[in-house]
Parts: C-alpha cells; structure tokens; sequence
C-alpha cells in the first residue's frame, strides 16, 4: 500500500519509506519468502512471446526488477505520483517500467485484456469493505487476459497478537483487514475469478497469504472480465 490515510505520499517520504521498511531482519524474510512464492508461480504462467504484466499498485517498485525478468512488459501504476515515478526508474534487463498513476478504488486507464498477469501485493489488508474488494478484483478481471495474483492477509490469531503488542508500543498504527479463507475465495469468485493455489507466506505465523487467481473459462472467453 503506498498511500497514506488521506492522500498519496510525496517524493521525499517515498525516499523515507523505502529507505526504513524493509531494513529489518523479518522484513527482509517476508521479501524473501514472497519472491520465492512468487517465482513458483510465475515460472508457471509466464509465457514468453507475450506477458505484459500490470503491478497496482507497485508502491516504491520493490518487485520490479523481478517482473521485469519475467514480463515482455510492465505497467507500474499507484495512486502516488512521486511511488510511480519511482518505480518506473527502475531496470530489469533492457526494460524499465512504464509508469501510470491511477487510483485503483475509481477503476484502471487500460483496455480490457490488456494483461496477460494483474500483481498486486500489500494491498487489499488495506480495504476494508467487501464491496471496494470485488470492484477491485473485477476492475483486474477486466484487464488481464487470464492471471492475477493477489495477497490478502487470513485471520491468524499469532500475527494478530503480533499487532496489537506493537500498537500497544506505538508502532504499527495502521489497522489492516484479516479475513478467513472462505471469504477470499467468495469475493474472488463474485468478481469472476477461481482460486489456483494460496500460498501461506510463513504458515501459523504471519497472516499474509498469496493467492494464485485464474479468470473463469466464461469470463476469459467473453473478454468482458
């Protein structure tokens, strides 16, 4: 997520940012154990003449590099101007992003079925109702020719605790949406997605799970998303 409560955050507190988030030992874990998530899936749905991917919304760029390696293109969107252009100065081989600021909430500026794969990752523990989750999820069905992958954080007991001590610290003031695993499936299928796979990213102990989304055989065929 690369806004804050009330508006997009400028150029030098995306320089802050993404100087302190990840610096952290268990940060540095999470990343890792995302990328290798990630890798898992991709290596299976990449397809190599043609795999535009979209990333909203990319924050700093943190997975950039890494889609870059595996996209014949990149679209690097996010509701912060000084996030996007940060991301799209960003290389990977002989490519760099192509940036576009968009607020995900209002809908994508792209065609339907403009990409082979939708990213999104850290975003939806943010919105907390159901009905900003489908339209998001459909808005992504509407874009992307089959794929999406999309993290959501799963009610856990461990990690919620884990928050609450450090609220109760002073750290970690941002509240974040956790719900069960049937309701990811329910609101992803609302929105004309079905679940492949989700991957727990440190099972029985951080809530953050990836899902792996494929568009319904009526939906891909249809190209209405």
């Amino acid at each position: 997520m690369s806004t804050s409560k009330t508006r997009p955050f400028r150029r030098d507190e995306v320089e802050d940012y993404e100087r302190r988030r990840y610096r952290g030992l268990d940060q540095k874990i999470v990343h890792n154990r995302e990328q290798r998530i990630l890798d898992r899936i991709l290596s299976r749905v990449a397809e190599p003449a043609d795999f535009p991917v979209l990333d909203a919304p990319c924050g700093f760029g943190r997975f950039s590099k890494f889609l870059l390696e595996r996209a014949t293109f990149l679209a690097s969107s996010d509701f912060s101007p000084a996030m996007v252009e940060r991301a799209a100065s960003r290389e990977g081989g002989a490519f760099r992003p192509r940036g576009v600021v968009a607020d995900l909430k209002r809908g994508l500026p792209f065609a339907s079925r403009s990409f082979a794969l939708v990213f999104s990752l850290r975003f939806f523990h943010h919105v907390h109702e159901s009905l900003d989750r489908r339209a998001v999820l459909s808005e992504f069905g509407r874009v992307s020719r089959r794929w999406a992958v999309v993290s959501f954080y799963r009610l856990n007991a461990l990690h919620r605790f884990q928050r609450w001590v450090r609220r109760r610290a002073g750290q970690g003031k941002t509240r974040i949406k956790m719900m069960t695993r049937a309701e990811f499936v329910e609101e992803a299928r609302q929105a004309g997605w079905r679940v492949v796979r989700i991957y727990p990213l440190l099972r029985g102990i951080h809530g953050q799970h990836i899902a792996w989304l494929r568009k319904e055989e009526k939906s891909f065929d249809s190209g209405t998303g």
